[in-house]
């Protein structure tokens, strides 16, 4: 958990730094955004810290192992369809239903439709067609 710790606390490092000068810059009069910045600092030294501290008590893995070995991570990954359109559409689905959200509950609804359509498709992809399993 090597990486994911240090991906925390950079970003804790970054955002440390910027709520200092975005409360500079505004005189520290602009409460909400400085709240803001002060709370996902927190939010990543607090993920950070949990993931180190979960680290230690695990054993290493074969993803923080500088010489491990692809073979040795344990189980399968899962089954993932070669090509598939259905995330496209999904994405498309949610899109027109935010679209919705700000023009009108009937574009919504027509997103909902196509949404429901689009989840359908997707979990029933692998079992028809070239890619069934």
């Amino acid at each position: 958990m090597r990486v994911e710790t240090k991906l925390f606390f950079y970003l804790f490092l970054f955002f440390g730094p910027v709520t200092v000068i975005y409360g500079y810059w505004s005189d520290w009069k602009e409460p909400i955004g400085v709240t803001a910045l002060i709370l996902t600092s927190g939010l990543f030294i607090l993920v950070a810290f949990y993931l180190w501290q979960t680290g230690k008590r695990l054993p290493v893995r074969p993803e923080d192992n500088m010489s491990g070995e692809i073979a040795e991570a344990e189980g399968n990954y899962g089954y993932f369809v070669a090509s598939s359109w259905t995330p496209l559409w999904l994405a498309g689905a949610g899109a027109v239903m935010f679209l919705g959200l700000a023009v009108g509950w009937w574009l919504f609804i027509i997103g909902a439709f196509l949404g429901v359509v689009a989840v359908v498709l997707w979990v029933f992809e692998s079992f028809s067609g070239d890619y069934s399993i």
